[in-house]
């Protein structure tokens, strides 16, 4: 592990991965305050307050245009990073916060709600192009034995992120009315700071030789990302894949579909993808508060406790980090899915005998760090590691269009649909949850092999 390879790996998940993080959880607790403001405004211009419902429904749409912000990225994503490389998308990619970032932080001053929302979506494309990108940068980048290690590294900033967004949001700090367009608008801080230096680091070497043919470029990038003057090894593996691939170009998104040859590694992105998604994941970190007032937790205490479930989502992203060259990832993956399974049922059955017996509300607190633990652990980050280990250079662009797109389609659908689910379903909706990460959990036992210390060239021949 040398320090050019975790610096870039540090800097790309500190400017980019944390982002999306922050982004997920930053709308939670000043919900309250931005409904205000909405409401307020439409005073202002229409001479009458909005009804409940249709407030429910524009805060709705603030929170979830995160997600459609998101899918219109990650479809880019193939043309960006065959234009630009891998590094120069995260560093284009960068503008985009700064520009959300004003869109926001001004929104209240000028007395426009639709900035809020505009904010929202284009650092909902940020995210929608780095959470594809940066998996696939630092895929590329990492010797095989440190691939898991380096690709789980982005799921512990996401974590991080929805830390960072917990406390700034806590009443002593940014949590106050007057200050939720600053507590939006940090953003900008992270991505500055991969914008000043993430020139200082080499194009992905995989990238440099296989669809530039720049040998002299890959090599150079091998030297400094693995610090040692013999990197013909690594070489002849790359060109082994290139002449794999001579006869083949770039594939479509249509083209990957309809690939028989692929047809597996297809399938899994997309289950694996939209289960973490369905997981509901999005509804614990889109509606915390909501969440823990239904459990019962004094309306005082829910920011703190908030907090702590940020804190043990952290943890959680460590262990998972540090273990998962140790472990591999079908375990830690199933493990995680099962748990945030077992633990959905537990918030329903905790919801339906706190009436009778109020101590159950601690049980439902309980579930609700045991499925961000669970998916912090492995679904968090694994995914995304997953998409670029199961397919070679002609056709990952393409399967992170398909797993990025079906990640936020259902991350969109989660955070729009779930007020409107709890209030009709109530304690049940978290059984549909329990049910769709036990499928998914099922489906990796039975289907997904262990990619731990492979090439991707083998990885391709155990699928094929």
């Amino acid at each position: 592990l040398t320090f050019p390879l975790l610096s870039v790996t540090l800097l790309v998940s500190f400017g980019s991965s944390m982002l999306y993080g922050y982004n997920l959880a930053v709308v939670n607790s000043p919900a309250v305050h931005i409904k205000a403001f909405y409401n307020s405004t439409w005073s202002q211009r229409y001479g009458h307050g909005l009804a409940p419902g249709p407030l429910t429904l524009l805060y709705s749409l603030t929170v979830s245009i995160f997600a459609l912000g998101g899918l219109v990225g990650s479809l880019l994503v193939g043309m960006l990073v065959e234009r630009y490389g891998r590094n120069g998308a995260l560093s284009r990619s960068a503008l985009l916060v700064l520009l959300a970032g004003g869109f926001m932080g001004f929104s209240r001053d000028l007395g426009s709600p639709e900035m809020v929302i505009i904010g929202r979506s284009i650092t909902g494309l940020h995210s929608g192009i780095c959470l594809s990108v940066v998996p696939l940068y630092l895929g590329e980048i990492a010797p095989k034995n440190l691939r898991g290690f380096l690709g789980l590294m982005p799921s512990i900033f996401i974590c991080l992120g929805v830390f960072s967004a917990q406390v700034l949001s806590l009443p002593e700090l940014l949590g106050k009315d007057r200050f939720w367009p600053l507590l939006l608008s940090v953003v900008v801080v992270p991505a500055s700071l991969q914008l000043l230096l993430l020139h200082c680091f080499p194009e992905s070497p995989r990238y440099l030789l296989i669809e530039r043919n720049d040998v002299c470029g890959a090599t150079k990038a091998l030297h400094r990302f693995l610090g040692t003057p013999d990197v013909q090894d690594v070489i002849e593996e790359m060109r082994e894949e290139q002449r794999s691939l001579s006869s083949m170009e770039m594939v479509s998104v249509w083209q990957l579909l309809r690939d028989r040859s692929v047809r597996w590694q297809t399938l899994s992105v997309v289950v694996v993808n939209a289960g973490m998604q369905l997981s509901g994941i999005d509804a614990i970190w889109f509606y915390t508060n909501t969440i823990f007032e239904n459990a019962g937790i004094p309306v005082s205490q829910i920011p703190y406790t908030t907090v702590g479930t940020g804190a043990i989502e952290v943890i959680a992203g460590l262990i998972g980090c540090f273990t998962i060259e140790k472990v591999g990832r079908r375990p830690l993956i199933i493990i995680g899915f099962c748990a945030m399974g077992i633990c959905s049922a537990g918030i329903t059955v905790s919801l339906l005998l706190q009436a009778a017996l109020p101590w159950m509300r601690y049980i439902g607190v309980t579930c609700v760090v045991g499925i961000i633990a669970g998916f912090c652990m492995g679904p968090a980050g694994v995914p995304f590691l997953m998409t670029a280990e199961l397919f070679t250079q002609s056709h990952r662009p393409a399967a992170y269009i398909v797993g990025g797109s079906l990640n936020w389609l259902c991350n969109f659908t989660i955070g729009f649909v779930f007020p409107f689910l709890q209030m009709s379903a109530g304690a049940f909706c978290y059984l549909v949850f329990c049910g769709v990460c036990l499928l998914v959990a099922l489906y990796v036992y039975f289907i997904i092999p262990e990619t731990k210390n492979k090439t991707f060239m083998e990885i391709s021949q155990i699928f094929a």
